[in-house]
């Protein structure tokens, strides 16, 4: 990534297996257990544009309109995905930088013993779980209070020898605290001490789950485009220090998510542990690949099928992230697209995405327009002297999997009256935003490495 200073990533240590780590993370989920019904429990995703967003009602945002907050979620996916690339074509070292900074959603949860309420930002394409902390020396602006270690009875520093220290960084103070420091893309960065604490969450059933004794970032000086509703992030990547990661067999290392509809006045959800089994002969399941870094959720898109034509995965004929062996990625076509519920759109290499594009003008009976912005590439006029058009469903053809997006997933009206494809180009990686993803629960299951979708409406869906 950009920053320049010396910055140890937590995406590439491979020091120590995620065995040792959880050996020292010694988590007694019981107590979450008896609050949360078979071990599992589920909180609200608030999307950061909806109108029960901290964002919006806490901000001069609460006036634009949608297609204005759909245009700057766009300017936010095209730049997460720049910085993805960055990191997925460097080679890795164990100085490379974090790939983005934040996500679309936001989670509530509290922090200490007694609980501090917090905003934070819920990140698939994040690792590290950090907040801003007092006393601060260099902090933006958040409306939330900021969370006092001093006031917190659970609150601990973590060793400069222990196991989650020696995996993330060699930074130690004077008094063996373990320093962490993260970077992103744009030169924002967050620094401070490694420490554990306890997180609690309020289920969507009225319970609160308290879990002792994860590690997180308290961070004493951050710095960069950080919004002032957020105070920090939650890593849900697959890196060894993510909350899913943390909790580990305690949650059977299931996750799972069911992403509402943008404009939708509904909650989206995020499951752990039980909660989050989909137990549905209509699901359908693909392997998770594994590649570095791990933070990432890699599938293999075999083809893309759209009026009974099927188009094969085509990577670009210049050089792609397979041709990147010193990053540690596998050769071949195995975990060629990333999932990530921060990306707005999707994104499909140049060209294959030229062949669906070109599939589409001849399948959709109607003359394509063009988007005055430039983001989009397929775009046409739906206004009222337009004839109504058939934009027709499109098939993802995953390694045992047959993902059908109907066409409000492919599909966007972007301004009044214009409606795109929300895929879009990139040179040389592909990425499956969250906009094909919503209704659809989509589980995570990383004991067993595989991902599962099952159709459903969202606005429905019911945690506990």
């Amino acid at each position: 990534m950009a920053l320049n200073f010396g910055v140890l990533s937590l995406f590439t240590c491979l020091l120590v297996s995620s065995t040792l780590i959880l050996n020292f993370l010694v988590f007694p989920l019981a107590q979450a257990q008896a609050q949360a019904k078979n071990g599992g429990f589920s909180v609200d995703l608030i999307h950061r544009d909806s109108l029960k967003s901290p964002f919006r009602t806490q901000s001069s945002s609460s006036s634009i309109s949608r297609f204005e907050l759909l245009r700057q979620a766009f300017d936010r996916s095209l730049a997460r995905a720049a910085s993805y690339k960055q990191v997925l074509t460097k080679p890795s070292t164990i100085e490379s930088q974090i790939t983005s900074i934040g996500g679309e959603y936001i989670m509530k949860l509290s922090i200490g013993t007694p609980p501090v309420e917090i905003n934070a930002i819920a990140d698939t394409g994040s690792d590290v779980m950090w907040t801003q902390c007092e006393p601060c020396t260099q902090c933006y602006k958040q409306n939330d209070p900021l969370f006092d270690p001093e006031k917190s009875t659970s609150y601990r520093t973590v060793s400069c020898t222990s196991v989650p220290c020696q995996a993330v960084t060699n930074t130690c103070s004077d008094d063996n605290k373990c320093k962490y420091q993260v970077s992103y893309g744009d030169k924002s960065y967050t620094v401070g001490d490694l420490s554990t604490e306890t997180f609690s969450f309020d289920s969507t059933s009225g319970r609160s789950v308290s879990i002792p004794k994860i590690v997180f970032g308290c961070g004493f000086e951050n710095s960069g485009t950080f919004n002032e509703t957020s105070s920090g992030i939650v890593g849900l990547g697959g890196g060894q220090l993510s909350i899913v990661r943390q909790l580990g067999k305690q949650i059977g290392g299931k996750f799972s998510y069911c992403l509402v509809p943008m404009g939708s006045e509904s909650n989206s959800k995020l499951n752990f542990g039980s909660n989050a089994d989909i137990n549905n002969d209509k699901a359908v399941t693909t392997p998770l690949v594994k590649k570095s870094p791990a933070t990432f959720y890699y599938l293999t898109l075999e083809n893309v099928s759209v009026a009974n034509k099927t188009l094969a995965f085509k990577k670009s004929s210049k050089k792609s992230l397979d041709d990147y062996d010193g990053s540690g990625f596998l050769t071949g076509s195995e975990g060629n697209i990333i999932i990530d519920s921060g990306t707005t759109l999707t994104f499909l290499p140049r060209e294959f995405y030229h062949d669906l594009e070109t599939t589409l003008r001849e399948t959709i009976d109607a003359t394509p327009t063009t988007d005055p912005q430039g983001v989009f590439g397929l775009c046409y006029n739906v206004g009222e002297n337009e004839k109504e058009i058939q934009f027709p469903n499109i098939i993802l053809h995953f390694t045992d999997a047959d993902l059908e997006l109907p066409s409000s997933n492919t599909f966007l009206e972007v301004s009044q009256g214009l409606v795109c494809l929300a895929i879009t180009t990139s040179e040389d990686f592909a990425i499956l935003g969250n906009i094909s993803q919503m209704n659809f629960l989509i589980e995570y299951d990383l004991e067993e490495e595989k991902l599962s979708f099952l159709p459903t409406d969202c606005t429905k869906a019911r945690g506990e």
